[in-house]
């Protein structure tokens, strides 16, 4: 493992604690020396993450959007920052840099790119691992829709175990490091029956 992509809020949100946990996150990423890439802003957490890691001279690869640039607020200082035309490519730049992806509290943006992630990996388009840093229990709600529908058939047991979950960076950066991908059926070039 080289880089993790990092999904998370371009926004602080409503406790400080959460920009505190993103600092967190990546002194863990400094202290493996590992890189990150993430969407590219200065704002929220992201900032924040992005932040510490050039503090403590880690590589930090943004990617975003040209239509976001104002939006978002790319950030200028960054070991790169990688424009491009659309979300749909910046999803798939980051799933092309990152050999973890790993998400913190974030909004609609961040729920929907990490469980394309892990859709992915359901899919067989890729074999690297999944976490959610489960900081103050803002993903215990998700947990337990995963849970849910894997009690309610419909999430395989080998699919929920795609999805790591710990709230210190330390652990969840363990479990990803240890993590070795299930053999799932491949949904995708299957020659149906």
């Amino acid at each position: 493992m080289n880089r993790v992509c990092v999904f998370c809020g371009s926004s602080s949100g409503e406790d400080a604690r959460y920009l505190e946990a993103a600092a967190a996150f990546g002194d863990e990423l400094l202290r493996r020396g590992l890189g990150l890439v993430y969407g590219g802003s200065r704002m929220g957490l992201m900032g924040r993450l992005a932040e510490t890691m050039l503090e403590g001279d880690g590589e930090v690869i943004g990617v975003m959007p040209k239509a976001l640039m104002n939006r978002e607020v790319a950030h200028q200082g960054l070991t790169e920052l990688r424009i491009v035309e659309s979300m749909h490519e910046r999803k798939a730049t980051m799933v092309e840099l990152g050999d973890a992806f790993v998400a913190l509290p974030g909004g609609l943006g961040t729920l929907e790119e990490f469980l394309e992630v892990v859709t992915w990996a359901q899919l067989g388009f890729h074999r690297k691992p999944c976490g959610l840093l489960n900081i103050y229990d803002f993903y215990g709600p998700l947990a337990d829709l995963l849970d849910h529908g894997t009690r309610e058939g419909f999430i395989g047991r080998q699919h929920r175990d795609l999805v790591q979950i710990a709230s210190d960076p330390a652990r969840l950066m363990g479990l990803l490091a240890e993590y070795r991908p299930p053999e799932l059926p491949r949904w995708i070039g299957r020659k149906e029956t």
